[in-house]
Parts: structure tokens; sequence; C-alpha cells
């Protein structure tokens, strides 16, 4: 007992254990963090520790109690001595193998894994019987009994290839592949859910759940396609959703160093995984692109994308592939691509203006790029451009800023001579005050993304000039005779559309921007819209101008020096000769009346005055013209017939029916009705005899409007302001042509109907005509009126030429007469 209680006493307690402080809150020091800067081998011993196994043990250990631990502890020990026991062999002689001492001092013999006992064979049973019996077998008796053991080993090996050639059965394999089939409906089943399931948690709480959207982004890339166009829409949802409505800047090397708090911390994580998992979701849309099953789908991504943020990360990668599919002959994917370019344009106030300049760009690249073979929707998105009221915003704004400048700066003088004894300290103030009035509209205008007005104007300035290279491109493309231009689409990427796809929203977009035009450019613009408008130098092929886009190009011309009346002194005279001829080359059903309409409004009705030659041109050539035009297009030139009627009070002389076309004073000229030049055709020699056969329409609106103009009374200047434009009315007729029905207005009297009953059947089938020959004798008609006009256009061309080469000739001999002169005069000297 004595022994024991001086063990007992031998027996001190463990030093106490620092209180438990969170890792958190502990910071080293300065001097311990020089200390082991300076002293690396003191603490060298850290960076061999086990890691791993020390997390391990402690996570296990963390808060287990003290019985719990001891079990742990046994257990784990018997299941080493189980393993040892399992794993024991024989042992080798210890002389043969050298033993291992382990650290403990104890020693190790090498073993050998038993090896399971085989029965003997039946051959060596025979041999033993046979060496054991008393009579021995001859040679013969062996071979013979060896032959016999090959035979049974060879009939054993063929057995079982037997056994595998069997056929199997087919409704195994039936069950088989229907198994495969459920199992891959079930998997795809679980997948949509897990998809739905990770959407829900980014959208309920995404900075919590960001780690998931690998995992979403994961699902993309299946082998199945409808799992994948499901996963590439939900995070469509989650981006559009999450993305914060600034730009995300990464943190450096020093600030990632630096220490900061949990708030930050997080946010930092948030950040770097969302702009990670956003880059890597558009590069998998980008490159799903070209495949046409993933086409549409990845083109809904990006536009949608680009469309609610076009102000975030990575927007240079995502404006090229949207104006990429503005190509695309898919109609679906080109007009998503356009809406989207529309609202970039409209909604600058969500990027500043930089993803507009750098679409335009995109756009006049692609263009150039496509040798103008592209669909008019791809530079139609230039008409949502907006240059003319911001650019004079801003203008308005400098003036307004130099005025009070000015004032501000006169005032000041004169409170500086009233109040020369201002203190120091108000100075101070107003300028602390001034200061930061400065760093809240400079915070203000970072914040709302609005850019300096210098800045806006360089980039609508280079905006404009990107729209105008474009049109001016297209232009010059059309202008190309046709061998360049059957070379320049042959090297053109894609297929060729033909024609001039792009020329017509080229000329609105003329017409919409030509107050911006620089005034330098404007004589070339006029040249190339002349060369147009006449259709020569174009060439006689399938690419040549239509009527439309000639008469197009005429209201362009007049819209541009209508807005630059101050800079421009051009005369168009020119362009009314090409309306005049035009206006016989024009079919109803081939080409567009709203074309038609608008040109006589800008060129003919808006204008106040015109020459009395040229307006009794028109007026003539209208009225005959509207005989063979439709309703919407008879009734548009006819008001504006009338609208040049009542402004022209000569003219009105045209209504009577006195020989040589009224009471016009001097000498007139023949009437030629098919003449190319208005002021030479002689109009005012004619009756506007068609206002009778007009006055019998079939519409009553026009027959109405014929006969109105009919009545204009001739010996009364008052001028008429027209109510209704040539626009109006064909828009208005073309509304009622929808509801309108030829009614036959046939009246019989009770007494035909009782005398004669088979009367009315009579007047029906004498009413009844023959459509399709009507049609064939009007379009041989007109075919021969259409090679007389050719003909004497081409005997014209001819007399001129002959003409020229008579003078020529002539020419030729003066100047051998006089070479003759001289040379004999020489001869004499």
């Amino acid at each position: 007992m004595g022994k024991k209680q001086k063990q007992k006493q031998k027996v001190t307690l463990p030093p106490a254990l620092p209180p438990d402080v969170p890792d958190e809150d502990i910071v080293p020091s300065d001097e311990d963090v020089e200390f082991v800067d300076k002293n690396p081998a003191y603490a060298s011993f850290v960076s061999r520790l086990d890691t791993q196994s020390i997390t391990k043990h402690v996570n296990r250990v963390a808060n287990a109690k003290e019985d719990d631990l001891e079990a742990l502890y046994e257990k784990r020990l018997r299941r080493k001595t189980l393993e040892n026991e399992e794993k024991k062999g024989i042992e080798v002689d210890r002389v043969d193998a050298l033993p291992i001492k382990t650290l403990d001092g104890q020693l190790y013999y090498k073993t050998v894994e038993k090896e399971a006992k085989k029965p003997e064979t039946s051959d060596k049973e025979d041999e033993s019987d046979e060496d054991k019996g008393a009579f021995k077998l001859t040679k013969a008796e062996r071979r013979a009994k060896l032959k016999k053991k090959k035979k049974d080993e060879k009939k054993q090996a063929k057995e079982p290839v037997k056994t595998e050639e069997e056929p199997k059965d087919p409704q195994s394999e039936v069950l088989a592949e229907v198994r495969e089939d459920l199992t891959a409906a079930e998997v795809a089943e679980t997948k949509q859910h897990k998809i739905a399931e990770l959407g829900t948690a980014l959208l309920e709480d995404p900075e919590a759940n960001i780690k998931s959207l690998k995992e979403l982004l994961s699902f993309c890339n299946d082998d199945d396609k409808a799992i994948a166009k499901a996963a590439l829409l939900s995070s469509l949802v989650v981006f559009r959703d999450i993305i914060p409505g600034y730009r995300i800047r990464l943190p450096t090397e020093k600030e990632q160093e630096m220490v900061v708090s949990k708030a930050v911390k997080k946010l930092r994580y948030f950040e770097t995984t969302l702009l990670l998992s956003y880059k890597a979701y558009l590069q998998r849309l980008i490159s799903l692109q070209p495949l046409p099953e993933y086409n549409r789908v990845a083109v809904r991504c990006l536009c949608t994308l680009l469309d609610a943020h076009p102000h975030f990360n990575f927007r240079e990668n995502v404006i090229p592939a949207v104006v990429k599919s503005l190509a695309s002959a898919d109609d679906v994917v080109r007009k998503l691509c356009s809406t989207t370019i529309q609202s970039l344009f409209k909604n600058e106030g969500k990027h500043g203006g930089e993803a507009t300049i750098e679409s335009v760009q995109l756009i006049a690249d692609l263009v150039k790029i496509r040798n103008c073979q592209l669909h008019p929707e791809s530079i139609e998105v230039f008409l949502a451009l907006s240059f003319d009221e911001d650019l004079a915003r801003s203008k308005k704004a400098e003036d307004d800023e130099k005025r009070k400048n000015k004032k501000y700066k006169k005032g000041k003088k004169s409170e500086e001579q009233v109040q020369t004894a201002v203190s120091d300290k108000k100075r101070s103030k107003k300028e602390l005050l001034s200061k930061t009035r400065d760093e809240v509209n400079a915070d203000y205008k970072a914040a709302s993304l609005a850019l300096d007005e210098k800045e806006r104007r360089r980039l609508q300035s280079r905006t404009l000039s990107a729209v105008f290279n474009t049109y001016f491109r297209i232009l010059k493309h059309t202008i190309q005779p046709d061998a360049t231009r059957f070379k320049a689409n042959a090297t053109a990427s894609g297929a060729s559309l033909g024609g001039h796809p792009l020329l017509s929203s080229c000329l609105k977009g003329l017409g919409m921007f030509s107050h911006l035009i620089d005034i330098d450019f404007m004589a070339d613009l006029m040249k190339h819209l002349k060369i147009l408008a006449s259709g020569t130098n174009l060439g006689n092929s399938d690419s040549s101008l239509t009527v439309s886009e000639r008469i197009d190009c005429c209201i362009v011309a007049f819209k541009v020096m209508r807005k630059n009346l101050d800079a421009l002194n051009v005369d168009l005279q020119d362009f009314f000769i090409q309306l005049y001829n035009l206006i016989l080359e024009y079919r109803t059903e081939r080409d567009q009346g709203e074309i038609l309409a608008e040109a006589l409004k800008i060129m003919l009705c808006d204008d106040r005055q015109h020459d009395m030659q040229r307006a009794a041109a028109f007026i003539k050539r209208l009225a005959s013209s509207s005989l063979c035009f439709g309703s919407a297009e008879s009734m548009a030139a006819l008001v504006t017939a009338k609208n040049l009627l009542q402004k022209n009070f000569k003219c009105r002389y045209m209504l009577e029916n006195d020989v040589g076309g009224g009471s016009v004073s001097g000498s007139v000229a023949k009437y030629q009705p098919y003449g190319s030049d208005p002021h030479l055709s002689g109009a005012l020699s004619s009756v506007l005899w068609e206002l009778n056969l007009l006055s019998k329409h079939y519409h009553p609106t026009v027959s109405a409007m014929a006969s109105s103009i009919s009545k204009i009374n001739t010996s009364s200047n008052q001028v008429y302001m027209p109510t209704v434009s040539p626009q109006q009315a064909y828009n208005e007729l073309l509304l009622e042509k929808e509801q309108f029905s030829i009614k036959s207005d046939i009246k019989l009297s009770n007494k035909r109907k009782r005398g004669n009953p088979n009367l009315l059947g009579e007047d029906e089938s004498s009413l009844e005509v023959d459509e399709e020959a009507l049609r064939k004798k009007l379009s041989e008609h007109y075919t021969v009126v259409h090679d007389i006009v050719e003909n004497e256009k081409l005997r014209r061309e001819l007399g001129l030429t002959t003409l020229s080469l008579q003078v020529h000739e002539e020419y030729k001999k003066v100047k051998k007469i006089k070479q003759e002169g001289s040379k004999q005069k020489k001869r004499k000297q």
C-alpha cells in the first residue's frame, strides 16, 4: 500500500488548457511574422505535417464522447487482428529469408499464401495402380490407351463450343431492349427533375446556392438533345435574373492577399463563380450556334442575354455572334437578331451607346464581306437609330452652359467688387460645397451610365460614318456593270440572293438621315441617284432595277434636296423626266402602289408652283394612265391631277372641248402622247377626254372624283387647297377594295318579266363575259402599243446617230479642203 500511495503522490496534474478562442479572432502579431520570416527553419516541421490525416481524425473525434471513443478504438484493433489472421500464410524457413525489424524493435518474417490442395488426377491413380499391380502393360496397349485419352479430350473441348453457338431466345432480346428504353426514359426524367431543382434553388437564394450553377451547366453538355436544350433554357432564366446591374471586376493578387471581412469574401466568391460560369455558358452557346439542331435555342439565349444585360462582361463576344446570325436563312433566327439589335439602338441608357457603335461597325463589315448579298432586315435596323434630336440637344446644352458661365463670371466680379471684406472661412466652405457637388454629379453619371456630351457626340459621329459608308457601298454595288457584279457575287461567301436586296432599305435610310450627310458628298450622291433612276449603265440582265426602285430613287433625291435647301442648288429636271416616263412603265400587279403615291405627293403635290408645260404633261399622263391602273392607283393619280389643275389656272383650258385644247394664247406645240420630255409633250393642245370614261368607272369613288374634276370652273382664278393627299386616297381605296363587290344594277319592269319569262335569263347570259379571252386581247393590245413606243424610241436614236455621222463626214470633207488649200499656198510660196 505504501508503494501505491507514493506513486499517487508522484503523479502530477497536466497543465491547464488555454481558453477557447475562435480561429477568426486569432491574429498573429507583427513580431511573430517577422521572426518566422527571418527563421524559416524554425517552422519547417509544420510543412511536413500530414494535414489530411489530422483533419480526418479531428473531424471524426471532434464531438464524440469518451465511451464512444473507446468502443471505436476496440473495433479498430479487432478489425486489424482479423485481417492479419486472414492474411497469415505459411511462414518461410528463417534460414531462407531475412527478417524485417520495425521501429518498435520487433522482428517479422515473410510469409507465403497457402495454396489450395489440388485433387490427384485419375491418371496418376491409374499409373500407381499399374505400378502396384503384378502385371505390366505392353507398348501396344499403352499406345491404344493414349489414343483413347486424346479422343476423349477432343470431345470435351468440342462440347462447350456447341453450347455457345446455340441461338438465343428472341423474347429475351426484346425484353432487354425494352428494359434499356425504360431505363433511358427514367434517367432522362430524373435529369429533368434535377435541372428544375437546381434552377429553383438558384433563383431562391443565388448567393447561398451559387455552387450548384456548375452542376446545372454540366447538363448542357449532355448527349441527349432534349436535356441539353432544357438545361440551356433553364440556365438562361437563371443568368437573366441573377446577373447584377454592373460589370464585375475580379480582384487582383494584391487585393486577394489583403485581410477582408466575411461579407466581402462571400461577395467575391459569388462574383468569381458567376463570371466563370457565365463565360463557360457563352462558349457553349457559341459552339452550338452553327449546329442546325441547336441553332434557334442558342440564338434565342444569346439575344435575350444581350437585350437584358448589354452592360455586362463578355459583351464583345455576344454582339458578333448575334450580328453574324443576321445573314441566316432561317426567318425566325433573323427576326430575333434584328429585334434585339433594334432594342439596343433604342435603349442606349443601358450601355451608354458603346454597344451601338460596336453593332453598327460589325453590320458594316458583314455587308462588306457578303458583298451586299443579305436580307433587307440586316440594314433595316439602322432606321431605329436616332441622331437629329440628340445632336440638337447637345448643341443647345453647350450654348446654355456658355451663357451660364458668362453670367456666373459677371456676377462673381460684381460680388467681388461690392463685397471686398468676405472672410476666408466662407470661401473655404463654398469650395468644399462645389467639390462635393462635383463628386456627387460624377458618381451619379457613373451609376446611370450617362456619358459626357463630347463623348456622346464622338460615338454618334462614328456610328453615322459607319452607316453612310454602308449605304454608299450598296449604291456603288448597284451601279457596277453586270460582269464585275457577277465576279463579286461568285467570290462572296454564301448563296447569292440575286438582284439588289439591300437597295430599298438603303434608300429609306438615306431619305431618313439625309439632313446629316456632309455637303461634300451631296454631289456624288445626286449623281448616283440620277444613274439609278434612269436605269442606264446597269445592263439588261435580271439584276436591273425595277420600276418601284427607280421611283424610290427619285423620292430620295427630292427628300435630300428639301432637307438641305440652304446648302444645295441642284436642278431636279432629270428626275421629273424619269417620273414622267416611269408612269407609263408602271404595272399594278408587279410594282408597289405606295411608292408611286408617295412620289406623286412629294414631287407634284408638295411643290407650290410648277412650270405650265410640265404640269399639263403630268395631268394628261396621269389621266390617261388611270384608265389602265387599279382603283387605288387611279384614285391617287386623279387626286394629283386635281391638285395640279387647281394650282395652275391655265391648265384648266384642257377641260374645254374647243379645237386645240381651249383658248390658249400663242403657238401651241403638237401633242405627243409618248414623248419622253414633259416640256416637249405639247399637252396643252390636248383635251382631257379620259375624264368622260372615268366618270363611268365601276368604282363609285373613282367615278365621283373624275366627275368633280370635269366640273372645275375655268373662269375663276381661285386656288383650292386639297384636303386629301395621294397616299391617303390610295390607302383608303385599298381598305375599301377588300369589302367592295361589283353589282350589276339591272332594272327590269314587271311587264317584261310577266310577258317574257325567258328574258331575264337571256340578259344574264348576255352579261356573262369570257374573262380569259378579254385578258388575252388586252395583253396583245398593250404589247403592240408598247412595241410601237419602243420602235419610236429606236427610230429617234437611229435618226440622231445618222445625223451625227453625216455631220462628222461633212466635217472631214471641210477639213480635207482646208488641208489641201494650205498645201497649195505653201507650194506657191
